[in-house]
């Protein structure tokens, strides 16, 4: 939960090609004012699979970028609605490297990948995975290097801004880059929108994990609450119409919060 750069890249079918296009947007990652970069990162077969290492493994977090969900077995629930199954997809070859924007910044992950033709579902069952060429999918939230202890918005501008950065020199070098950015700087390139953008947020789920609080009790924690201006925000949060709207929800439902949500 909170403000988020999504992002995918391709690049065509060619082994040498994939691994000169990540080098050259590791090179271009040190050009930029991120507070670190990892090293290109090359692993086939099951060293590739993030399923293989456990959570705190300095790769598990990398490869985590390399995983793709396949959905298989429509099955129709209403006139407009179908429901899936889905099955995980691991790369069976991957060049990758990881950044860390900032303070407070959560990871970016960057790299391309091939998948196998086929993906085992069930016991005797295996269904093609349709996923072709050398492509990468994975995201970076930024809005928590907006915390005033971490460097406010001059830090979050600076996360934000380098993330959006390597993304163009990504688009420049070659990659097919699609992004979906929730600050709205990717498609605007607008400094005063994108820092009201993140005022909002943090306002929304500092009023959010009030009311969440409120019902569910001290067990539920979030990241937001780190910021020592969270009073504030939480009470400026709270009186947005679509938090009171939510607060008469959860006493019309009987929502319940045995575990914090994610």
């Amino acid at each position: 939960m909170g403000l988020t750069i999504h992002y995918s890249l391709k690049a065509g079918d060619s082994e040498s090609k994939a691994r000169k296009l990540v080098h050259l947007l590791h090179q271009a990652a040190q050009d930029l004012p991120f507070g670190s970069v990892g090293e290109v990162v090359e692993l086939k077969g099951v060293l590739a699979d993030q399923s293989h290492y456990q959570p705190g493994h300095p790769l598990f977090n990398l490869l985590g970028g390399g995983r793709e969900w396949l959905q298989y077995d429509r099955r129709s629930i209403g006139p407009d609605s179908n429901t899936y199954r889905s099955a995980v997809v691991y790369p069976t070859h991957l060049f990758a490297f990881e950044v860390i924007p900032g303070e407070g910044c959560e990871s970016g992950r960057f790299g391309l990948c091939r998948y196998p033709a086929l993906v085992e579902v069930a016991p005797s069952r295996r269904i093609r995975a349709g996923l072709r060429g050398w492509r990468w999918q994975s995201f970076c939230k930024t809005q928590y290097a907006s915390n005033p202890e971490c460097g406010g918005v001059a830090n979050f501008l600076r996360c934000h801004l380098s993330v959006v950065a390597l993304l163009d020199k990504a688009k420049a070098a070659g990659f097919d880059v699609e992004v979906d950015d929730e600050g709205g700087f990717w498609s605007k390139r607008s400094v005063p929108d994108l820092v009201r953008e993140v005022g909002a947020w943090n306002e929304n789920i500092a009023g959010l994990f009030g009311i969440l609080q409120s019902v569910g009790g001290e067990g539920v924690q979030g990241e937001i609450q780190r910021f020592p201006n969270f009073e504030h925000l939480e009470a400026s949060g709270s009186n947005r119409p679509e938090l009171a709207r939510l607060r008469q929800l959860f006493a019309a439902t009987g929502a319940k919060f045995d575990a914090p949500p994610v």
